[in-house]
């Protein structure tokens, strides 16, 4: 985040909508983050991991999270963070990045693309702990892979199929993709509190 005063003070966070809100709202994928959140559990170590950094004097009490109801790394990952949040009593907000750009500029990806999800953790005084982009590394890198794969095995394939084919493939790693997602916010919250 650029050295500078952020566009999301205490009051602008609470601006927010809540998870349930948030959902209530969207226009598409109601049911892929609905299957996603169902089909997503925290494990005991990791829900007492969040909710012992909630309540340390320093910890992150809140949670802002950026997103759009198309983009399929939202619908995986904004599940997670409900869960994280209804696990350790973390308040979450969402904002729709489109309509909030100003806090999406502040959370650029590699400063420059405006990757969503985005989770932000702050303190319960509102001081900046750190945020999660996008997807996790191991995400990124098997995605690559899976492309590459599909290239090899329907070499015939249309962009249609093979899109098909990559959304097939991407979904079976979703559980994987979620964990490690859980894996990297956790290092950032353990980062900021010595934990671990």
């Amino acid at each position: 985040m650029a050295e500078k005063t952020s566009v999301v003070t205490p009051e602008r966070f609470n601006q927010g909508l809540n998870y349930t809100d948030y959902i209530a709202q969207i226009n598409v994928n109601k049911d892929q983050f609905q299957s996603l959140y169902d089909q997503f559990q925290l494990t005991t170590e990791d829900a007492e991991f969040f909710s012992k950094a909630v309540q340390h004097p320093d910890g992150p009490a809140k949670m802002l999270v950026i997103g759009e109801d198309w983009c399929p790394d939202v619908y995986r990952g904004m599940p997670i963070m409900a869960r994280i949040s209804e696990a350790s009593g973390m308040e979450m907000r969402v904002f729709p990045r489109d309509s909030h750009l100003d806090i999406m500029n502040e959370f650029l990806n590699n400063g420059e693309h405006m990757s969503i999800p985005v989770a932000v953790f702050y303190t319960r005084d509102h001081k900046y702990i750190g945020h999660w982009i996008e997807r996790p590394k191991a995400a990124s890198q098997e995605r690559a892979q899976i492309e590459e794969q599909i290239k090899r095995d329907l070499p015939d394939a249309d962009e249609q199929t093979a899109r098909a084919e990559l959304r097939t493939r991407n979904r079976a790693r979703f559980p994987a993709w979620q964990q490690e997602s859980v894996v990297e916010m956790r290092q950032i919250v353990a980062q900021h509190l010595n934990m671990e």
